[in-house]
């Protein structure tokens, strides 16, 4: 059986795709919770959760510890997967965890960022927030979207 895409496509052996982890941080606020972004000092210098590329070798979970500590300086606790999601734009599918910073922990960004903040999910993006709910309504179910 010869593997196709969903637009007829084949696709080859040696063919690449992009693939990222990205780390969900929450903190409780009065109202409602807010999750960690990190502005990226790169691109558009957009906001975004912390995390990103796979290196040749690396699992997601691997992806994701070492992108952490490299972004935010400090360890994150792996909860659990909530989503994988295919973003059309950058032609890439993003695994997105739920995780935990140490209590004490300390962030220090790296270069790749200038700043972070805890901003409420109602303040966020459609694809963000939808992302972000995905995760904290996780009900053991993996949820696969397209962006």
């Amino acid at each position: 059986m010869i593997p196709i895409d969903i637009k007829g496509r084949h696709m080859a052996f040696n063919d690449k795709f992009r693939l990222s982890s990205h780390a969900v941080i929450i903190e409780q606020g009065e109202t409602e919770p807010k999750v960690l972004l990190l502005k990226a000092t790169y691109g558009h210098c957009d906001w975004g959760l912390p995390g990103g590329a796979l290196e040749p070798g690396e699992t997601i979970h691997e992806a994701l510890l070492r992108e952490c500590l490299e972004e935010l300086g400090a360890a994150v606790t792996v909860n659990y997967l909530s989503g994988v999601c295919y973003h059309q734009a950058y032609d890439s599918q993003a695994f997105i965890f739920k995780c935990e910073l140490a209590e004490a922990a300390n962030i220090t960004l790296s270069d790749e960022h200038s700043e972070y903040r805890f901003i409420p999910v109602s303040s966020l993006s459609a694809v963000q927030k939808q992302r972000i709910e995905d995760c904290l309504n996780y009900s053991g179910v993996v949820k696969s979207r397209k962006f």
